[in-house]
């Protein structure tokens, strides 16, 4: 997988967690030819730039762009008069987003890319598998169980 195809990938990854749970959606136009990414806009013509700079850790690469698509949907969502939280935390609805980072692996090698409560590093779910939410508007409010444990490993 070429650098181009490995971030086609990731961004993909990350806007299937946006239309399951964010109820602002990107309008999402290739970069000018000097910018190797995409540009994200919001309703209200507020655009973001989503790039990344593959590095041969795919792990990483996906959280990367998981905290450049979250940039945009809070401030979209911001500017759009919403709750500016996403990914909603399902432990602390409506107090603060999960946050992107990377799971360690076993004998330290590189694990999952995961969204994580940052209060106490619950793991909610793999970047790109957050359920759908009922409403279609944000985590649905009932409860997850299975949750493991995660450290933050930025």
């Amino acid at each position: 997988m070429d650098d181009d195809e490995e971030f086609r990938y990731a961004l993909e990854t990350v806007l299937r967690d946006v239309r399951a749970q964010c109820p602002v959606q990107p309008d999402i136009r290739k970069g000018g030819d000097d910018f190797r990414g995409v540009m994200l806009y919001a309703p209200d013509g507020s655009g973001q730039g989503v790039y990344a700079e593959p590095d041969g850790r795919p792990a990483m690469l996906l959280a990367h762009v998981a905290d450049q698509v979250q940039e945009w949907a809070v401030e979209a969502l911001w500017g759009q008069g919403e709750p500016a939280v996403w990914p909603q935390c399902p432990s602390h609805l409506d107090t603060h987003p999960l946050a992107a980072t990377v799971e360690k692996g076993e004998a330290g090698e590189e694990g999952d890319a995961v969204w994580v409560c940052p209060s106490t590093g619950d793991t909610a779910a793999r970047i790109g598998e957050l359920p759908v939410s009922k409403s279609g508007e944000g985590v649905s409010r009932r409860g997850r169980g299975g949750r493991k444990r995660s450290r933050r490993g930025r």
